[in-house]
């Protein structure tokens, strides 16, 4: 199946934590807020703070706008720290984790893919020159278009900017290549 998932079908909702909102793109089938397989979002991070915590899930973390942020992780007595400086910069991170973002120079809107940890192995790689590239094997892969458009081999189908390209069930015997110059690819497989 292949759907095209537009700005007009996005949600607003608040932010788990209750300090902000967040623009759902796509959630799984009856997913919720507090229980969902999959979810992808844009929020809009406008101050340091604490992320929302994420217990049992994944969490990637793309830039899309904006200078770059700092995430500070710490989990027990483990510490570490991301640094998204460049647009489309990836983080990924144990939803478990206190996270503290500290923001470089001013507001950023960040794309996140949340998945369950016990039920996905999420990858996600972004692209910001123009690239061929075919989507692997898996159960959910999604393209989000940034900036220009992507282009779809396998159907004759163009996503624009700002737009999220949903294929499920990408098989071997699919071949399924985007063409985009500004993408973020994330690919879902069951684990």
């Amino acid at each position: 199946m292949i759907k095209v998932i537009t700005p007009q079908q996005f949600k607003t909702i608040p932010w788990k934590n209750g300090k902000g909102e967040t623009c759902e793109l796509a959630i799984n089938d009856g997913g919720t807020l507090d229980d969902f397989d999959w979810r992808i979002s844009i929020a809009g991070v406008v101050e340091d703070g604490l992320f929302s915590d994420f217990s049992g899930y994944r969490r990637n973390l793309v830039l899309i706008e904006g200078n770059g942020i700092t995430l500070e992780h710490a989990k027990e007595t483990k510490q570490s720290t991301d640094s998204l400086k460049n647009l489309l910069s990836v983080a990924t991170f144990d939803g478990s984790c206190k996270t503290h973002g500290r923001l470089m120079n001013g507001p950023i809107k960040d794309l996140n893919v949340i998945s369950k940890t016990n039920k996905y192995k999420t990858s996600v790689k972004t692209y910001n020159t123009q690239q061929t590239v075919e989507l692997p094997c898996c159960e959910h892969c999604f393209v989000f278009c940034l900036n220009g458009e992507v282009n779809l081999s396998c159907s004759p189908t163009i996503l624009p900017q700002g737009h999220l390209l949903h294929v499920n069930n990408v098989n071997r015997t699919d071949t399924n290549i985007v063409t985009g110059q500004s993408m973020i690819v994330s690919c879902l497989a069951l684990v």
